[in-house]
């Protein structure tokens, strides 16, 4: 499995979070591969994305989906472009 995390600076963190939920997230479940996506929000201004991929080029698709969908959709509602970390996941626990 693997994971892409990117961290956004929003100027407005509701209006973001609704449109992701509304636009983005329908983008991202047709990804081959693609297995979850959870926004983490830390309550002063910074959303923090992780998207999980059964491989790499899910998660490259899903990266590469979100910088378009942003850049379309979203761009007045971010401060600048996310830190992005992307990765195979090294451990796992679940329930």
């Amino acid at each position: 499995m693997y994971a892409s995390v990117r961290k956004y600076r929003a100027t407005d963190a509701e209006a973001l979070v609704k449109r992701v939920q509304e636009e983005f997230v329908e983008r991202l479940k047709t990804v081959e591969g693609f297995v979850g996506y959870y926004v983490i929000d830390d309550g002063d201004s910074t959303l923090t994305s992780i998207t999980f991929g059964e491989t790499q080029e899910a998660v490259e698709a899903s990266t590469a989906r979100a910088r378009e969908w942003v850049v379309e959709r979203a761009a007045h509602l971010v401060e600048s472009a996310p830190d992005l970390t992307t990765g195979e996941v090294r451990v796992r626990a679940e329930r």
